[in-house]
């Protein structure tokens, strides 16, 4: 007897810390799926204000641009009138050692001569004196409109990297935007999937009922009479169906996905011209509006569903014949995004 209790004791319950490890794995989940949408909102915002920045930078660049074809101009004219400066002092210098050779070579009347050398002398040298004032401020600019030259091109420079540095961030946040986008694609296709599945084990294999492509099809006559757009009440009975799956995928999927169900309304081409439906656009509008707001009622979003009419522009068979007639009366159901 006391060995058996002895035994009992020492046995060790695991479930409470099975629970514990389970508790902890979904918070870590929950906190992961937070963070990626937290990740999604900030990326959107970081690429709206790269794209303001890279505009500024566009902006800056073809104005420092501007300025820098202004200095290159002035720095050239500069250039041109010094030349100009220097090749009038070295002919005033040739003209002035002519004179000089002339004194030299004339011994009569050197003072009246020597009187008038020397005021063609001072003469000279006034104008050599200007000449070279003249060389030195020309100079000046030269070298001011170097040292602004030299510091455009820094500015120029340090704009290319940050528009190079721009572009790289911009083109990697692009990357990982196309990257979350096709995973939002592929999560959408999942779920399109699953409608589709669902739909074909709740309404089996009906002739009026059929799947064209990624949308379930619903002849016409299975929710309304020729012409009309109020619905019967078998249709509803149907709509019922569809819209309880609908609610159920709605729930399962995640809040941020942007998914949306479209209901699209078809005509044949033969036109109708009545008081209510001036139109076949206006018949298939009505009618789509109204399956739309009967699955409002049947607890879908509002926001999660569309109506949209396409009259007689959308046929799925072009013939001129009944049948032909009554496949292209329908109403579409297809799961897309907004």
């Amino acid at each position: 007897m006391a060995l058996s209790r002895s035994h009992r004791r020492d046995e060790v319950n695991f479930w409470p810390g099975f629970v514990d490890a389970l508790s902890t794995m979904l918070i870590g989940i929950v906190f992961l799926l937070s963070v990626f949408v937290l990740g999604q909102f900030f990326l959107s915002q970081e690429l709206t204000g790269k794209d303001t920045a890279l505009e500024r930078l566009n902006r800056q660049i073809s104005e420092l641009t501007d300025l820098l074809a202004l200095e290159r101009s002035s720095n050239r004219q500069a250039q041109e009138n010094l030349q100009l400066l220097q090749s009038s002092l070295t002919r005033e210098q040739a003209e002035r050692g002519r004179i000089q050779d002339l004194l030299a070579a004339q011994p009569g009347n050197q003072a009246a001569q020597l009187g008038e050398a020397q005021k063609a002398l001072e003469a000279e040298k006034q104008l050599s004196a200007r000449a070279q004032a003249t060389v030195d401020l020309v100079n000046q600019q030269i070298l001011a409109m170097r040292r602004q030259l030299a510091a455009l091109e820094e500015a120029l420079s340090a704009s290319e990297a940050k528009d190079k540095e721009a572009q790289a961030r911009i083109a990697e946040l692009g990357s990982r935007l196309n990257v979350a986008l096709a995973q939002r694609v592929q999560e959408l296709a999942r779920y399109r999937s699953d409608f589709f599945g669902r739909l074909r084990q709740v309404l089996g294999t009906r002739p009026d009922i059929r799947v064209v492509g990624d949308r379930f099809v619903f002849q016409s006559e299975v929710f309304f009479d020729a012409g009309q757009a109020v619905l019967k009440p078998e249709g509803r009975g149907e709509l019922d169906k569809l819209g309880a799956i609908i609610a159920d995928l709605g729930r399962e999927m995640p809040p941020d996905l942007p998914w949306i169900l479209r209901v699209d309304g078809h005509t044949d081409n033969r036109p109708i011209r009545s008081p209510q439906f001036p139109s076949n656009w206006h018949l298939s509008a009505a009618r789509a509006i109204a399956v739309v707001e009967y699955l409002v009622t049947k607890g879908i979003p509002a926001d999660r569903i569309a109506a949209t009419g396409f009259g007689e522009f959308q046929p799925l068979d072009v013939a001129n014949t009944d049948d032909a007639w009554r496949r292209n009366r329908r109403i579409e159901f297809k799961i897309t995004e907004r």
